[in-house]
């Protein structure tokens, strides 16, 4: 598209196969022509919003950035879309450098890659940050970090080598414990008492598992099966800070000793509203009736009011506007009045009956 972001594809063919193969946060497409031309590999990205949409070519969805086109007759597109413009691609079959082994297809490496490079300067950091380094983590985001150290009750901002390093000693035991094992009971002992590694690898397939249309954000039923399907992240009731990269973590019960300090934990609170398309019922009160502007805005909550009327500097404003809020509840004066006091202020200053 002309909005894309990506490089030109320089690949034509009247008929041509595409598959494809993933490695943690990268997808790699392969355009194989059915004739004596050579295939055309590509490497996604797919940022926040990117995806891939099968649908007719004459109704392309927005955002679509590069589109393979069938011959079939009406034609579809296989779209690679994404409206935030954050994915990318680029010409190649190489995945990124620098990016560690795939926590589902390389599960063996990723551990044996996170375990041996315990002294990198990675894991001073905390551990909810370090989930989020590519070069040990390939494929662990902000929603999965979230939903993994959930799980085990690990407070997010725990030193990453703290949490991690314990491992070592735990591989070694099962080892011996567990040498005469079936690979079948292995799994098993590995499902009833995961550590935070395993769980780098089951709770991204517990999310493939599901439905194929679980994300697809045209189906708002799948999108709500998606949401029941959390346990941390977005969840009512859990708190949630910045990390040092600006990324927000939800968790619950205390952060670590690592927080950022004068950040304060705001939880989640419960809304009316289940999906986005869900109409705001309307409430009718006095104060909307005579100011429709006042109903459209509602009053700040009590902790929002906290907030504003803080630390910051010029917080006599910050009370003003609170008082004005919970004013609007509070009978008027009646505009004689108003005016009376305004009209006995002039008369002291001279201004009303002067000639």
């Amino acid at each position: 598209s002309a909005v894309g972001r990506g490089p030109e594809v320089p690949f034509s063919s009247e008929a041509y196969r595409i598959s494809a193969a993933s490695r943690g946060k990268e997808l790699r497409l392969t355009l194989a022509p059915l004739g004596p031309a050579a295939p055309q590999d590509l490497v996604f990205r797919f940022g926040m919003s990117g995806s891939f949409r099968l649908c007719p070519a004459a109704q392309l969805p927005r955002h679509a950035h590069l589109r393979f086109l069938t011959r079939e007759s009406p034609p579809r597109a296989l779209c690679f879309v994404d409206a935030r413009r954050f994915g990318s691609w680029r010409l190649g079959d190489a995945w990124q450098l620098g990016r560690g082994p795939c926590v589902l297809s390389e599960y063996q490496a990723f551990r044996e890659n996170v375990l041996k490079n315990l002294d990198d300067k990675a894991f001073d950091k905390p551990i909810c940050e370090a989930l989020l380094n590519q070069k040990f983590f390939n494929g662990i985001g902000n929603y999965l970090r979230a939903e993994i150290l959930y799980r085990l009750k690990i407070p997010p901002f725990e030193k990453a080598r703290t949490v991690l390093e314990a491992l070592k000693d735990q591989d070694q035991a099962r080892r011996k414990k567990n040498a005469s094992l079936t690979l079948s009971k292995k799994l098993k002992l590995m499902r009833e008492n995961p550590d935070i590694l395993e769980l780098c690898h089951t709770v991204p397939m517990e999310v493939i598992a599901v439905d194929k249309k679980l994300f697809d954000p045209d189906h708002s039923d799948n999108y709500a099966a998606f949401k029941n399907w959390l346990q941390c992240y977005l969840v009512p009731g859990m708190s949630s800070l910045r990390d040092r990269n600006g990324r927000t973590i939800w968790f619950q019960g205390e952060p670590g000793p690592m927080a950022p300090k004068g950040q304060t934990s705001h939880k989640k609170r419960p809304q009316l509203k289940t999906d986005p398309e869900a109409l705001t019922p309307k409430v009718t009160t006095r104060t909307s009736k005579r100011h429709p502007r006042a109903a459209a805005k509602p009053p700040k909550s009590t902790e929002e009011e906290e907030v504003a009327v803080g630390p910051r500097k010029g917080c006599t404003r910050g009370r003003r506007k609170a008082t004005a809020a919970s004013a609007l509840s509070e009978p008027e004066v009646p505009v004689k009045g108003k005016r009376s006091r305004r009209t006995s202020a002039r008369r002291g200053r001279g201004e009303v009956g002067s000639p």
